[in-house]
């Protein structure tokens, strides 16, 4: 699902801008958000509950807290605007606000329709990422030359090149986006609990309200094994698992990813004048693609990033409203006869009339509104790192709980997006100021 925004947007408009020099960024937050994905994975497969709902024994209201700032970061509808901006590239025109606003009604109607909504987004994923695998596998064999090659090494090893003359609002967009980002890292332990790993078997899937055959109950007490040798024998295999799976599709698969398109930007446009600091230099882009390979890639080169964002697109609103609707039951409504499916079908069609509102009032280039939702997702990742960190240390059995290493990665991830989220809003505040 992460592979959107970052991956045909950000990191390769950097990449058009500085060349490749900064790649060494994306690989940096990417492995941060592995060991930072992995101890959300701990606490749900050791407990069954989900992170958020962790947090709340430090004090009730922090999952409410987190998944307000999801909701405003993800309200922007920067994903499917975008999309809808490509399928215009295509069409040779049209008004995207439109088809965007289409595309979020869709959205809202295939996510509380679907019967086990984890299943129809799990799908349309898997078609998604094969979508985008073509793309580039055409690209380095087609698209790509052999200076844009040399140049890879350098920006993957670079460290300490920052392209702070593009912002750093625009760069904590591009860290927060590489890969998931923001809430998206949370809400890995509603899908792993969907899936059925580890506790989570315990508990049952996200339904839709309208068409699932039963209701999801929500359980409000984690399932703490006992650590007996039995039980410790089957912690480590789903443990070593749980890794596994997030190296193969998550690591690898974004890595590569982010570094094929930044250079497909960087052989197609680097050095050009006159870019645009919009979502329109992947026009410039397809059109450079037509020339070099023909005029089929272009058009597939913005159809597939057309279909990834507005699959990205779907994710996020179900993530989002996912994450707000755990936290509603769990926490403020554990007695009511209101069933989380029904808290998730009017979460997810209230942002999407917040989406639709936006577009219509005129709020409508998306690289602006994508930079909006990264650097709110980058503070919230500083925050929800430390009371990951404490949650695993302390409320986990001594047999499983976080240590050293990786207690030294989430502070490092607390320090990370800390000081790229404090200099992006003592810019901003510069910048109102002059």
């Amino acid at each position: 699902m992460g592979l959107s925004s970052g991956e045909f947007i950000l990191w390769p408009y950097i990449a058009s801008q500085v060349g490749l020099i900064f790649l060494w960024g994306a690989v940096l937050a990417i492995l941060t958000q592995f060991f930072l994905n992995m101890e959300i994975e701990r606490y749900t497969l050791a407990t069954g509950e989900t992170a958020l709902t962790g947090f709340n024994r430090f004090w009730k209201h922090w999952g409410l807290v987190l998944s307000i700032m999801v909701y405003f970061a993800n309200l922007w509808p920067g994903w499917a605007l975008s999309s809808a901006t490509l399928s215009t590239f295509i069409f040779g025109g049209g008004d995207p606000r439109f088809i965007a606003v289409g595309m979020l009604l869709v959205i809202g109607a295939s996510l509380t329709l679907a019967p086990v909504v984890y299943v129809a987004l799990e799908r349309l994923i898997f078609v998604k990422i094969a979508a985008v695998c073509l793309v580039v596998v055409l690209a380095m064999i087609f698209a790509i030359d052999a200076p844009t090659w040399q140049a890879l090494p350098g920006g993957l090893v670079g460290i300490g090149n920052v392209p702070t003359q593009l912002g750093f609002a625009l760069v904590l967009g591009a860290v927060a986006f590489a890969g998931a980002g923001g809430g998206q890292n949370l809400c890995q332990s509603n899908y792993i609990r969907d899936k059925g790993f580890g506790m989570g078997a315990y508990v049952p899937r996200l339904v839709s309200a309208v068409t699932g055959e039963v209701h999801a109950a929500h359980t409000v007490q984690a399932f703490i094994f006992e650590p007996t040798p039995a039980n410790m024998d089957r912690w480590r295999r789903w443990w070593r698992f749980a890794n596994i799976e997030q190296i193969l599709t998550f690591v690898l698969v974004t890595i590569a990813t982010i570094c094929l398109t930044s250079m497909m930007a960087y052989s197609t446009l680097f050095g050009r004048p006159g870019l645009s600091n919009s979502v329109g230099f992947l026009q410039i882009e397809g059109r450079q693609l037509q020339q070099i390979v023909g005029s089929w890639f272009g058009i597939l080169f913005w159809s597939i990033g057309a279909f990834s964002l507005f699959a990205s697109s779907m994710g996020i609103a179900d993530y989002t409203s996912r994450l707000a609707a755990d936290i509603i039951k769990s926490t403020y409504l554990r007695t009511s006869p209101i069933s989380e499916s029904r808290i998730y079908f009017w979460l997810v069609w209230v942002l999407v009339a917040l989406g639709c509102v936006i577009l219509l009032i005129g709020i409508d280039q998306p690289l602006v509104l994508l930079v909006i939702s990264a650097s709110v997702g980058g503070v919230m990742m500083c925050l929800y790192s430390g009371l990951l960190l404490a949650l695993n240390r302390r409320f986990l059995p001594d047999e499983i709980k976080i240590r050293s290493g990786r207690v030294a990665v989430l502070i490092w991830s607390v320090l990370f997006f800390g000081v790229l989220g404090a200099l992006t809003v003592y810019q901003q505040v510069q910048r109102l100021i002059g």
